[in-house]
């Protein structure tokens, strides 16, 4: 499935939770499969943190041959006879405001200054998001989703999709997610910005006026975020304290390189396989994303919590809700972990919505809804094709 990013660009002033207006904008999108006649199949796919409107399929060459190594983030889940199936669904993927992968965002100029937005690109929440998002979809044509799925961050999006617009979505799709974070999650949060103001060419924001970019303190937070993706059992059986395998050099006999390395192993340089595999993610991610950015998408984090309206009371906050649900969570999930699904599950049932959840024994932690798991994307498929399926016109569920 070969797909083209589109822009639509936005003249009308948004205003933000944080009290600012956002000037003209535009955002990126994607889509996949095909709209029917009275546009009642769409699905919308919020991303999470460093994730984009690139969903699923494969781009293209000038030849139009795919390109490789460019599937979308959720292409697993995605596309022509999968879970999510674009033979039947008509599925959007939106690029956030304030990311770094085309819609407007830290990188882009200020309309008034010329100059890169930098640290002074407003504060966005979750909510913000959300009114962006439904501003996209009332230029496409469409009025209500036959569903919103996300995980993580996007699965936020998608509850606030059920109580900004109500009656705008019939199903949501919820996994991995939670009704807000705890405080160790603020905290891994706040140490991982930390590592990024804190790098002398962060230059307050304004590193590109400055001509540099804060790649250390970028790779130092994307190390600190993987650690909390992945669960102790698989980081133990994936490296467990294996040390970093010698050199082609060394295995070969070469005396230099072999002496080079005890030495090495004799000082604080030593390389585990743990280690070297987090650097590695380090450096890969401090080479594409933006460190504004980061900062937003882990505030726009911390922030959420649409019970803090109602004195905690998440019952009280999902009242408005009319969407049916799925919530999916995982086992050995640790950041959102299946307690805070089930926080989600237990305020729907007291307002007596239609949910359905499924807990799922995997190994892999946070990432494992990014992963192929086939009792997951089976509950997945189930959904669609017997709840959400359900729920459209008539005419439309042939």
């Amino acid at each position: 499935m070969i797909v083209i990013p589109q822009t639509l660009r936005f003249d009308q002033p948004l205003p933000l939770q944080c009290g600012a207006v956002l000037p003209g904008y535009e955002l990126v999108y994607e889509t996949y499969g095909t709209l029917n006649a009275d546009r009642s199949n769409a699905v919308l796919i919020c991303h999470a943190l460093n994730a984009s409107h690139h969903v699923a399929g494969r781009y293209a060459d000038a030849s139009g041959q795919p390109l490789p190594k460019s599937e979308g983030w959720w292409d697993n889940m995605i596309g022509p006879g999968k879970a999510v199936d674009t033979n039947r669904w008509f599925v959007i993927g939106i690029n956030n405001l304030g990311s770094c992968f085309g819609s407007t965002g830290p990188t882009h100029l200020h309309p008034v200054t010329g100059e890169p937005w930098g640290a002074d690109f407003p504060v966005v929440t979750v909510e913000d998001w959300v009114n962006a998002q439904a501003r996209l979809l009332d230029a496409l044509g469409i009025e209500r989703l036959a569903a919103v799925m996300g995980g993580s961050l996007g699965g936020m999006q998608t509850l606030s999709w059920t109580l900004q617009y109500p009656e705008r979505v019939r199903h949501a799709v919820v996994v991995a997610s939670a009704p807000n974070l705890t405080a160790e999650n603020i905290a891994f949060n706040e140490v991982a910005r930390r590592a990024i103001v804190t790098d002398p060419d962060f230059h307050g924001g304004h590193y590109l006026r400055h001509g540099t970019l804060p790649r250390r303190g970028l790779r130092i937070a994307r190390m600190i975020g993987h650690i909390t993706y992945l669960s102790d059992d698989v980081m133990n059986e994936k490296f467990g304290r294996q040390l970093k395998p010698l050199t082609d050099a060394a295995q070969a006999g070469d005396v230099d390189e072999a002496v080079r390395l005890a030495y090495r192993y004799t000082t604080q340089d030593v390389e585990f396989q743990i280690e070297s595999y987090l650097r590695h993610q380090g450096d890969k991610f401090s080479e594409y994303f933006d460190a504004n950015t980061y900062l937003l998408i882990t505030r726009a984090l911390d922030y959420f919590d649409p019970a803090r309206a109602h004195d905690g009371n998440l019952s009280a906050a999902l009242a408005v809700a009319r969407a049916r649900f799925l919530l999916i969570s995982f086992s050995t999930d640790w950041r959102f972990s299946p307690a805070r699904s089930r926080e989600i599950v237990k305020a729907l049932v007291d307002n007596r919505r239609d949910v359905s959840y499924a807990e799922i024994d995997a190994p892999h932690g946070h990432d494992a809804f990014l992963l192929d798991d086939p009792r997951y994307h089976a509950a997945v498929r189930a959904y669609f094709e017997q709840q959400v399926v359900r729920d459209l016109p008539a005419g439309a569920r042939a």
